[in-house]
């Protein structure tokens, strides 16, 4: 009787939307950036403590040497964190991540312009998710005729430890959004059910993106990166009906 060969592949590979922090450092200070971070870890240790954060160096006149880019990923470590590359830049930028043996993270290029030898403008970030053992799978819904791409529909709930993301689209929940669950659009964001999860819209930047709740218990809502964290929600919103926007740099929400 012959043996049976197993040929079963190593591994599987596969590629998905992962929510990553994007820490944008305005000056070369590791110090204040632990300091800062470590604040950030403290308020909310849910939504940052080992959250993986890729290091956006764009704002700096000037890249940094090798040895100050240690130190600010260090700082970042001390802080609670865990760098996982840089943003994309220019090709210095990218012969660093080179050098240092991080990779480049595309979906944070900088949209740099010939000022003055390069000035950077500011990337769009992607907002800060929840760090867990594995970061699930999105879920593609089925979409509705409307604008261009038509808005994209879940219909039901969206359980603990699922992600539903609209790609360059609105989304529509029709159900609630669990704890520990998350939706992302590049649109907008209409939820019809309850939300006790994170909603993040305008994902790839657009700052006029919106967020409809009709029942508002969110842990955390974000706009183009902007977000707002929530270990306990306002008693004047706890449960209504709200819409979240932005208004310069600072995410508003307030009752329908």
């Amino acid at each position: 009787m012959k043996a049976r060969t197993e040929t079963s592949e190593a591994c599987d590979l596969r590629f998905g939307q992962v929510g990553l922090a994007c820490v944008r450092v305005r000056r070369v200070d590791a110090a204040a950036l632990r300091d800062e971070l470590e604040r950030r870890v403290h308020a909310a240790p849910q939504m940052f403590a080992r959250a993986a954060v890729v290091l956006d160096l764009s704002h700096l006149l000037n890249l940094p040497d090798d040895g100050s880019v240690d130190a600010l990923l260090e700082a970042v470590r001390s802080a609670g964190m865990l760098p996982v590359g840089l943003a994309y830049g220019t090709s210095e930028t990218e012969a660093l991540a080179k050098r240092l043996g991080l990779p480049l993270i595309a979906k944070f290029r900088a949209a740099y312009e010939p000022v003055s030898g390069g000035a950077a403008m500011p990337p769009t970030a992607e907002p800060a998710r929840r760090n867990q053992p594995a970061p699930p799978e999105p879920i593609l819904s089925t979409p509705t005729a409307g604008r261009a791409q038509g808005a994209q529909l879940h219909a039901g709930s969206v359980r603990s430890g699922q992600q539903v993301y609209a790609r360059e689209r609105d989304l529509i929940v029709t159900g609630a959004i669990a704890n520990g669950a998350e939706v992302i659009a590049d649109g907008n964001i209409h939820v019809y059910g309850g939300l006790r999860g994170r909603a993040m819209a305008g994902a790839q930047g657009d700052e006029k993106a919106r967020i409809f709740v009709s029942d508002f218990r969110a842990e955390l809502v974000a706009i183009a990166g902007h977000y707002r964290v929530f270990e306990q929600i306002p008693d004047d919103l706890e449960g209504q009906s709200v819409q979240c926007w932005l208004e310069g740099e600072k995410l508003l929400i307030a009752k329908l």
